[in-house]
């Protein structure tokens, strides 16, 4: 039985905020919607260039947030089970790609991993070209999606609390062991929403990709950067792209969700 403002405890004119933050998103992509013409709806999106960048943007997506994985869990680790000295600038590092606008990220990975760049000269001597590479979109895509990981992550670490990991610690565990059967098992959930919220900013990443990354076709131009190469020449098919792009990270964020509550 769903439960009323009243017994929930929420006052009733909060229901009056929330109503206009809910329009506030959901207006746009309904104006998005009847922008689109429908009865040319899958020719404007079957072009190759428009289906190249989208299966490049999953690609690259389902990779960045790997990445978040490998990177992220450790990181959130950390800040969640250790203290340390340093540690409040390290989370706020950690956190600056949030705050920091796209562009100036790329422009940042470009001066470390470009030709040029403060890594440049030890990669050429290795064969490894990134910049303006496949490499370089997801290396961008991971920049700006990592903190979505350490955030949900740790908070879920915090709220978890350490009880049970002290417990299976006392009955003679390892740490690994501890990490892999409690741990993990216990901050499912906020692992899972880490992982859609970076898959979902890797989905939608612009300014950093274009920047270090460049707009190749089949190589580096993702959806968003197909997206705002079409809105100069082909507007409806712009639209139609978008719309699509919406379509995909609800997908994503509905699967992910759906099999969370069907698990609980």
């Amino acid at each position: 039985m769903a439960l009323t403002s009243q017994h929930s405890g929420v006052p009733r004119w909060v229901l009056v905020p929330a109503a206009a933050g809910a329009l506030f998103i959901v207006l746009p992509l309904v104006a998005l919607a009847t922008r689109v013409e429908w009865g040319s709806f899958f020719s404007l999106i079957g072009s190759d260039s428009s289906q190249a960048a989208l299966w490049l943007s999953l690609r690259t997506s389902a990779a960045s947030t790997v990445l978040c994985l490998l990177l992220g869990v450790p990181m959130a680790l950390v800040l969640a089970r250790t203290t340390f000295r340093g540690q409040a600038v390290l989370r706020s590092i950690v956190l600056l790609p949030l705050a920091l606008p796209p562009v100036v990220g790329g422009i940042a990975l470009l001066y470390t991993f470009g030709r040029k760049g403060l890594l440049g000269e030890t990669l050429d001597v290795l064969g490894w070209q990134i910049a303006f590479s496949t490499t370089a979109v997801v290396i961008a895509q991971t920049f700006v999606s990592l903190p979505f990981m350490v955030v949900s992550l740790e908070g879920t670490l915090r709220t978890a609390g350490q009880q049970y990991e002290v417990v299976a610690a006392t009955l003679g565990a390892r740490p690994t062991t501890v990490l892999r059967r409690v741990t993990l098992p216990l901050v499912l959930p906020g692992l899972a929403a880490g992982a859609v919220l970076s898959f979902a900013r890797a989905l939608g990443e612009f300014g950093a990709t274009i920047t270090f990354a460049g707009s190749l076709e089949g190589v580096t131009r993702t959806l968003p950067l197909e997206i705002y190469l079409q809105r100069e020449s082909d507007p409806d098919a712009a639209v139609a792209l978008s719309l699509l792009l919406v379509v995909v990270a609800v997908l994503v964020i509905g699967l992910v969700r759906g099999g969370r509550g069907a698990a609980t």
